[in-house]
């Protein structure tokens, strides 16, 4: 982890993003999709009264959680993303999008699930703090929040295995883990507040 490294901002996604309209091949990926599956699974048979999705890109698995949802914000960095996951959500008119960085920006209120599926080693270890601070803070007292993180190497400001530890690590004493997976290529964990 290279605590000097920045956030990545949205001109960089905003270029990923201009070269292709799915560029992690959230759509068609066998791995992304057995990743989601497996991300579904981790909730076990709970509904969510409100859910808060940060990075929800195309929207795909918004979709994915949006039966077990009385309401859903999902969250993206830039635009563009945004317009397909509103047209991919359409008929799933308790879902909501908006363009948000954060943890800058921050919803009020509290939800009872947060999704941080693949975001948090996009961010400074510094903003990932801060993702865990107000994590923690908009948490329901029944809540959960599932983390997902890829385990590859890039050049993202921390790994996904970092990025992990560090929020857990925030965490400790307002959050406990209740489940720990790990499958080729990322993990998963599932907390619930103390």
């Amino acid at each position: 982890m290279n605590a000097s490294r920045r956030s990545l901002g949205p001109a960089h996604f905003r270029r990923l993003y201009d070269a292709n309209a799915d560029p992690w091949r959230f759509r068609d990926s066998t791995y992304e999709q057995a990743k989601y599956r497996q991300t579904i699974a981790a909730l076990d048979d709970r509904s969510f009264s409100s859910a808060f999705e940060v990075g929800c890109s195309i929207g795909v698995l918004t979709r994915m959680l949006a039966p077990r949802c009385d309401a859903i914000l999902a969250v993206d960095l830039i635009e563009r993303p945004l317009a397909e996951a509103r047209e991919a959500c359409a008929d799933q008119t308790w879902v909501r999008f908006e363009r948000m960085q954060v943890p800058q920006e921050w919803p009020d209120g509290t939800f009872d699930l947060i999704m941080l599926s693949e975001i948090l080693y996009f961010l400074s270890p510094t903003d990932i703090v801060s993702v865990a601070d107000r994590t923690a803070r908009s948490l329901a007292p029944d809540g959960v929040v599932l983390l997902v993180n890829w385990q590859g190497q890039s050049g993202d400001p921390c790994t996904g295995e970092a990025a992990a530890c560090l929020f857990i690590e925030r965490t400790r004493g307002r959050m406990e883990s209740r489940r720990h997976v790990r499958e080729a290529g990322y993990r998963l964990d599932l907390l619930v507040r103390r």
